[in-house]
């Protein structure tokens, strides 16, 4: 297999017709240079979920065909299963693996899902890296109403229009096609037959309820038992473990345990190796001592390695910006200045850490690493987002607009579609102030030899902002004024006045602890 490798995992919505789901599986296998990694089919669901991988051209081409065969097998119409969904071919993720970067896999998401729209007639929404406005990001909110709901809301309502593809649903309904890291899809089984238990604890586990933060959870009833359904986003910022223990903690107050878990499709070694070592309390425990792990980097290492770009992203970041290409630009530029900035905070941080001398700041620095690598995570994903929120407004600007219904469903369209992509830009100028507000902590207690490190934090955030500030402020431009853009202009005039001042307080403390005057 090539060492440019991504992973797809389609989700169906069919389980009990086994010829259909063979029939999706042979059309992936069918494109040269795939392998079919696992399947998985619950008859309760009635959902398949196909794990594939390959170079990035079979990949996007399997992922085609997969979409194809279910649109003609599966009819929505007919469907009926506990798991939500909203079409035939429901969600198709793209993983970067190997020699892949973030930012190529929106691509292939975007390519796949336009030919999907224009060939198969089928409405597509972009989400996760991929998604063309913020609130599209998060699968729930595409699935709203499920493949019912949507059937007349995708006719009527200018937010829930497709970014590919009809304005209709067949019945093949629609297709989320998105780029994202990799998840675990994570199924824990409690020893009750009581769903209303299963939905209490998914509301205590996932994020959006205020539970664990890259945690998303459903309490449903499968084969006669309480079933907590859950995708973990991001098991490297919320462990198995951590989230185990919590369904253990919740379940137990309704007097219930768990009965048992299951993975739907793979896990990624590191998962399994972290809950491992929590449960066994290995602390001083280090990757290496794995054996096979050891072997592997002894007798093959000229193996890639998994979960990463064969040459770093930032470069081709940097390419694109270069490229005289409408995005990325300003604002993209601004967000990854941001993510810059908080890497150093975290790299301050961790400098900080474990030093006698600055034994006293220990539990200040350990908190404010958490959350300088939070906001580098969240300032990284939003130089996709402003590049994705631009293209959502050049596509409102190609709407139809022969009829008065259409021209009104456009400037809708383009309403909405402006004004997220000045959310977008506000978004990460709210986050640049936070990173500042973490410099300045780091330089009045952090590693006195990593001084220049944290005023170059600061002046990276301060970059941040300024770009954001210019964004947001082009965007609300072209909006009628009204209460909306008001309050968003407010908060920006707000933000920058928090800013200069955070910016003159971090300045004094460098003066102060480098001894030396600074401009």
């Amino acid at each position: 297999m090539s060492s440019a490798i991504i992973e797809c995992i389609p989700n169906f919505s069919e389980a009990r017709r086994p010829e259909v789901v063979d029939a999706i599986r042979q059309a992936i296998a069918a494109v040269p240079g795939i392998s079919v990694l696992d399947q998985h089919s619950d008859l309760d669901h009635n959902r398949t979920v196909i794990t594939f991988a390959g170079e990035p051209g079979a990949v996007e081409e399997a992922a085609f065909r997969s979409i194809a065969t279910a649109a003609s097998l599966i009819n929505l119409d007919e469907h009926q299963g506990e798991h939500p969904r909203i079409g035939a071919s429901d969600v198709v993720p793209f993983v970067p693996i190997s020699g892949v970067s973030m930012q190529e896999c929106v691509e292939i998401a975007r390519r796949v899902g336009q030919r999907v729209g224009e060939e198969l007639g089928i409405p597509v929404y972009l989400y996760e890296k991929a998604a063309t406005r913020p609130e599209r990001q998060n699968l729930e909110n595409l699935r709203r109403g499920q493949y019912e709901g949507l059937k007349s809301e995708i006719e009527t309502d200018p937010e829930r229009l497709p970014d590919f593809g009809p304005s209709h649903l067949g019945a093949a309904g629609a297709t989320v096609i998105g780029a994202r890291q990799p998840l675990i899809a994570f199924n824990v089984y409690l020893a009750s037959e009581d769903v209303a238990i299963a939905k209490k604890v998914a509301a205590a586990v996932r994020n959006s309820s205020g539970g664990l933060r890259y945690v998303k959870a459903l309490g449903l009833l499968v084969d006669g038992r309480a079933q907590v359904s859950m995708n973990l986003v991001d098991y490297r910022h919320t462990p198995l473990a951590r989230v185990v223990e919590l369904i253990r903690r919740e379940a137990q107050r309704y007097g219930v345990s768990i009965h048992h878990s299951e993975l739907v499709g793979l896990i990624p070694q590191d998962a399994l190796v972290d809950a491992a070592v929590w449960y066994t309390q290995l602390d001083q425990f280090e990757p290496d001592q794995i054996l096979e792990r050891r072997l592997q980097q002894a007798l093959q290492p000229e193996l890639p390695q998994p979960f990463g770009p064969a040459s770093p992203e930032k470069a081709s970041f940097l390419d694109a910006l270069a490229a005289g290409t409408a995005t990325p630009g300003g604002g993209s530029a601004a967000a990854f200045s941001g993510a810059a900035a908080a890497a150093l905070v975290a790299m301050v941080a961790r400098l900080t850490l474990g030093r006698k001398r600055y034994l006293p700041v220990e539990e200040q620095m350990q908190s404010i690493l958490e959350r300088a690598e939070d906001l580098r995570e969240d300032l990284t994903e939003a130089v996709d987002k402003d590049a994705a929120a631009y293209q959502a407004v050049m596509a409102a600007l190609q709407l139809p607009k022969g009829t008065l219904e259409g021209e009104q469903i456009r400037l809708q369209a383009i309403e909405a579609a402006t004004l997220a992509a000045a959310e977008v830009p506000l978004d990460v100028a709210r986050s640049a102030v936070e990173v500042m507000e973490l410099v300045l902590q780091v330089v009045a207690n952090g590693n006195r030899n990593a001084l220049s490190d944290a005023g170059t934090a600061g002046a990276l955030a301060q970059a941040a902002l300024v770009g954001a500030g210019y964004n947001v402020r082009t965007n609300l431009a072209v909006l009628e004024e009204d209460d909306t853009v008001r309050l968003l202009l407010n908060e920006l005039d707000e933000v920058e006045e928090r800013a200069a001042a955070l910016d003159e307080q971090i300045q004094s403390e460098l003066r102060a602890r480098q001894g030396v005057m600074l401009k």
